[in-house]
């Protein structure tokens, strides 16, 4: 199993928790008193320019925002190079305070073009980390194509019962 991600092994930039490594500390919370109490965040980089692939320097920026802007208890990996999931102890209340905080911190980093959006889920139900972490990107999704800036809150889809 690999726990750092490749991008940054390859470059210069401190190594970051892999997707794999992300999973690995989600079932660990899971797995504690953690369930129920938490929220997973998807941090997502958009760039209203042609400026990919994403520079080391860029990315660098965006790591050291989100590592300075989060507490002792809250810990956060990377899936890919665009998009950083969070995990926090803070409730799916004050977690979209947070996430609302980082993205506007990542347009405010003086990047052309960067901006960020976000997808959140409450460590709450029966999903298991893999579900969990799906949930986030989903909402991440709608988040970017929504535009940027956006903070999406996972819902459960509702079920309409059919009648005849």
């Amino acid at each position: 199993m690999t726990l750092h991600d490749a991008f940054t092994e390859l470059s210069a930039l401190p190594l970051l928790p892999s997707r794999e490594a992300v999973l690995a500390r989600l079932d660990e919370q899971l797995a504690g008193e953690g369930r129920g109490s938490g929220t997973l965040l998807v941090i997502g980089l958009l760039r209203r320019d042609d400026g990919w692939p994403l520079s080391e320097r860029t990315r660098t920026l965006v790591t050291t925002l989100l590592a300075r802007s989060l507490r002792g208890e809250d810990w956060f990996g990377s899936c890919g190079t665009t998009e950083f999931p969070v995990l926090t102890v803070a409730p799916p209340v004050a977690a979209l305070s947070v996430a609302e905080r980082l993205v506007e911190g990542i347009a405010r980093l003086g990047v052309a073009g960067l901006c960020g959006a976000a997808g959140l889920v409450p460590l709450a139900g029966d999903a298991d980390a893999a579900e969990l972490l799906r949930r986030a990107t989903v909402s991440l999704t709608t988040a970017r194509q929504t535009g940027p800036g956006t903070v999406v809150h996972y819902r459960e889809p509702a079920v309409l019962p059919l009648s005849w």
